[in-house]
């Protein structure tokens, strides 16, 4: 299994009641039909108030070393990326997982 970490830092002065943060999650949540492979998607908002902590998470898990290869480069995904650099910075951590 290959697992693809995301976490999201909404840009500052950007909150959750921005029009455009409901809009990227519900493009971000309407994937998995789109895109080959994905065997688990967990996401969430961060509850913690802690100043180093991300606002959102993102933990998905692909089949395939060559489905998440695919996923990045996916018309659909590439449309919820451009909407997120709007409001967000993050970083990821992709990397192999044995198979739970």
């Amino acid at each position: 299994m290959f697992v693809h970490l995301v976490l999201i830092k909404l840009k500052p002065g950007v909150t959750r009641a921005d029009p455009r943060v409901p809009a990227w999650e519900a493009l971000f949540k309407a994937l998995p039909p789109h895109c080959t492979g994905i065997v688990r998607l967990e996401s969430g908002w961060n509850f913690t108030d802690r100043p180093i902590a991300y606002d959102y998470g993102i933990n998905m898990a692909f089949a395939t070393r060559e489905d998440l290869a695919a996923y990045g480069p996916n018309p659909k995904h590439q449309d919820v990326v451009a909407k997120l650099r709007e409001i967000a910075d993050w970083i990821i951590c992709d990397y192999e997982a044995p198979d739970a």
